[in-house]
């Protein structure tokens, strides 16, 4: 890819891909854009151009983006009636930034491949924060050719960029790094609570560790909604639970024991069932409140 102004096709226009599609316009790119839900006020007011299913897309651009939810998502969006497949010509690129199964990713590739035509899967991490800065992380799994014409593009939309693998290992990194963003959630909402709990103020005692080992970007952003309460997403939970059931189904298929992942993924389900599932990942720490019966900021006898 050329810094020359490309027909991009995006689909998927939610939290994360309405400001990265926002990106890519602001970079001066024409893109096409198909999304199940309302077109949002950002994209629909630029000048990308709106399009009535995932084939018109792939037949009018030759790079075409997806960001969808889930597995089922990206095989719809590529091989249901009038998707991007039905849309396809020779030469032109899929790259799926959705996290999805590495296994069924590897299947798609088949198949986009059969109809001459490239593939990289390139999921995301940063949340909505990173991609309305242009700062998210991108795990890329393809062909080395493929991944340095497109990397430009994905420069537009993230700052820390690697080419993993082949095919799927993208898929593999997004799965390794959602297991470690859950237990960090985990280990940053134990700490408040008993730190709240033992009478200490959680701000302050925040504060306090991001000057130490303990420092990290979950204690940043997320040790701060809980300690402010604000838990919209962000990142829902039924989209971390998801992605933990990609590394607990994945794990038992090679053998691997997972035991935190598996608790951390107890703990979002005892959201779900509180109404939870929409609420942001970093409301784990309201599982854990509620076995403590005591939530932080609450004030001790």
């Amino acid at each position: 890819m050329t810094s020359q102004a490309l027909n991009i096709g995006f689909i998927g226009l939610g939290i994360m891909g309405a400001p990265m599609a926002g990106q890519l316009i602001k970079a001066g790119h024409q893109l096409f854009v198909y999304t199940r839900g309302k077109t949002p006020e950002t994209i629909a007011t630029s000048n990308a151009t709106p399009c009535a299913s995932g084939q018109q897309v792939a037949e009018r651009a030759d790079l075409i983006i997806l960001m969808v939810p889930d597995t089922p998502d990206v095989e719809a969006a590529l091989f249901a009636e009038h998707g991007i497949a039905a849309g396809l010509s020779k030469g032109k690129t899929v790259v799926d930034m959705s996290s999805i199964s590495p296994i069924a990713t590897k299947t798609f590739v088949q198949k986009i491949n059969a109809l001459g035509c490239d593939y990289l899967d390139a999921p995301v991490s940063g949340g909505e924060v990173g991609a309305k800065n242009a700062t998210l992380s991108i795990m890329v799994g393809g062909p080395e050719a493929v991944f340095e014409r497109v990397k430009p593009v994905f420069e537009l939309m993230g700052k820390n960029i690697t080419l993993v693998g082949g095919n799927g290992d993208g898929q593999t990194a997004k799965v390794a790094n959602q297991i470690i963003v859950a237990l960090n959630i985990e280990a940053v909402a134990e700490a408040l609570l008993f730190a709240a709990r033992a009478g200490a103020d959680p701000a302050r005692v925040r504060q306090a560790l991001m000057g130490g080992f303990a420092a990290s970007k979950i204690l940043e952003v997320h040790g701060e909604r809980m300690v402010k309460r604000t838990f919209d997403p962000g990142f829902r939970i039924e989209l971390h639970q998801k992605d933990l059931n990609l590394a607990l189904s994945s794990a038992r298929a090679l053998g691997v024991s997972l035991p935190n992942t598996a608790m951390a993924q107890e703990l979002f389900n005892s959201c779900a069932a509180h109404g939870g599932k929409a609420w942001d990942h970093s409301a784990m720490v309201r599982a854990l409140e509620n076995m403590a019966n005591f939530e932080i900021g609450q004030r001790t006898a």
